[in-house]
C-alpha cells in the first residue's frame, strides 16, 4: 500500500463528503434518479469521507506533535 500524507487523505474525505452531500441534493430536484444504488453509495461516501477526514486529521496534528 501506498501511504498518502495527511492532507491528501483530508482532501480525498473531503471530496468524498461533498459527493455524499451533493448527490441527494441532485436526487431531490430531481436531476438524478434515485436509486437503491445512488443512495447506498451517497451514504457510503458521506460516513467514507467523514472516516478519512477524521484519520488524515489525527495524522496530521500527531506529525506537528512530532516537530
Amino acid at each position: 500500500m501506498i501511504p498518502l500524507e495527511s492532507r491528501k487523505i483530508i482532501l480525498i474525505g473531503f471530496f468524498l463528503v461533498l459527493f455524499g452531500f451533493v448527490m441527494p441534493f441532485l436526487m431531490v430536484i430531481g436531476v438524478v434518479r434515485s436509486t437503491f444504488f445512488w443512495n447506498f453509495a451517497s451514504y457510503g461516501a458521506s460516513v467514507l469521507g467523514l472516516l478519512l477526514g477524521v484519520i488524515g486529521a489525527a495524522m496530521y496534528a500527531a506529525r506537528k506533535k512530532d516537530d
